[in-house]
């Protein structure tokens, strides 16, 4: 696919009282395509990186921006994947680790039988030639021989902060501030993951050094024994084609002890009330995290890390918004705090 060079002076068009908060060098490729819908690639400069952005239909996003500011942000909520969405794809040039990769136990067998699992089944999750009902078997069956594994390894607590401690893992660039944002806000934010929770929760404490009250995990949660060793697994398997909000009962505030905010006492009833959602992921998977969510309004973000000309096509059409090439999180900021502001700011 051809791309010729354009001129852009925004992401997308706003309205001139809030186009100072969006205002930002960039350059535009179109696609070479005919039709009206042509897809625009935006090269956007964000405190001094380089982000490629994506937006297949503007004139639609930009409908949606206006109804979830017209809904205020007490109608809004956040939906997130974790790995390669919250945190970065590649740490110091190298691969980074997901949550489940992060753990390593005590006996380097199992995590060699862990990695031959992950060869085999991960070029498979991104085949785009396999069928989504067949992947999603795969995809259980994945994640079932992995979470046996980690029983019968015997995986410790204090196993985890030590492998938290040691890991290749990093938040992209302005996740903090978004997380700062918009508990100021009072949105909560559902971070959906088909890793592991404990270990997401682990990461938050040891890489953002603080709590956020809005911010709940729903992922695949461990069960100790008493003397902090894996037993079991919560639940059903979440793995990265099922995860939705039908799993929200197995969602838990990142500290037991924490207040609640913005009417989460009553999760699931809050939550639902919330029908104005912008949802960030990695996977055209990530899509159903909303799916259990009758909402009004969605604006769907993606992150498209690798082999980027193999799934640009699709990705751009399934997204809303799709940064390249494992961007920063500041554009996703500077729309969140739009989404939050009203005419007169």
């Amino acid at each position: 696919m051809g791309y010729r060079l354009h001129h852009f002076n925004h992401i997308f068009p706003i309205s001139r009282t809030s186009f100072s908060a969006f205002r930002f060098n960039l350059r535009v490729w179109c696609c070479s395509q005919s039709g009206t819908n042509q897809g625009k690639m935006e090269q956007i400069v964000v405190n001094g990186s380089e982000s490629q952005v994506v937006v297949d239909d503007s004139s639609l996003l930009q409908k949606k921006i206006s109804a979830i500011r017209l809904g205020g942000h007490a109608k809004l909520q956040v939906i997130a994947d974790f790995d390669a969405t919250l945190t970065k794809f590649r740490v110091n040039g190298c691969r980074g680790q997901s949550s489940h990769n992060v753990l390593q136990q005590e006996d380097p067998e199992y995590n060699d039988k862990r990695q031959k699992l992950y060869e085999y089944y991960h070029p498979l999750e991104f085949d785009p030639t396999i069928p989504l009902d067949e992947k999603a078997k795969l995809m259980e069956e994945w994640w079932g021989k992995t979470h046996a594994l980690l029983i019968e390894g015997g995986v410790t607590y204090n196993g985890i902060q030590n492998s938290v401690a040691k890991a290749t893992i990093a938040f992209r660039d302005g996740v903090t501030e978004l997380f700062e944002l918009l508990e100021e806000k009072g949105v909560p934010v559902l971070i959906f993951s088909a890793g592991l929770a404990d270990i997401i929760e682990e990461v938050l404490n040891q890489k953002v050094h603080r709590s956020f009250k809005n911010v709940r995990v729903v992922s695949n949660r461990m069960v100790f024994d008493e003397n902090g060793h894996l037993q079991s697994f919560k639940g059903k398997t979440i793995h990265v084609l099922n995860k939705n909000e039908h799993a929200l009962d197995m969602a838990a505030p990142l500290h037991d002890h924490l207040d609640d905010v913005s009417g989460l006492s009553d999760e699931k009833s809050a939550l639902k009330k919330r029908t104005n959602v912008l949802l960030l992921g990695d996977h055209i998977g990530d899509l159903g995290m909303s799916d259990g969510l009758d909402y009004e309004t969605r604006i769907s973000v993606g992150f498209l890390n690798d082999r980027v000309e193999d799934s640009l096509e699709s990705y751009r059409k399934a997204f809303d918004i799709l940064y390249l090439n494992d961007s920063s999180m500041h554009g996703v900021l500077k729309l969140a705090t739009h989404l939050c502001s009203t005419e007169s700011d």
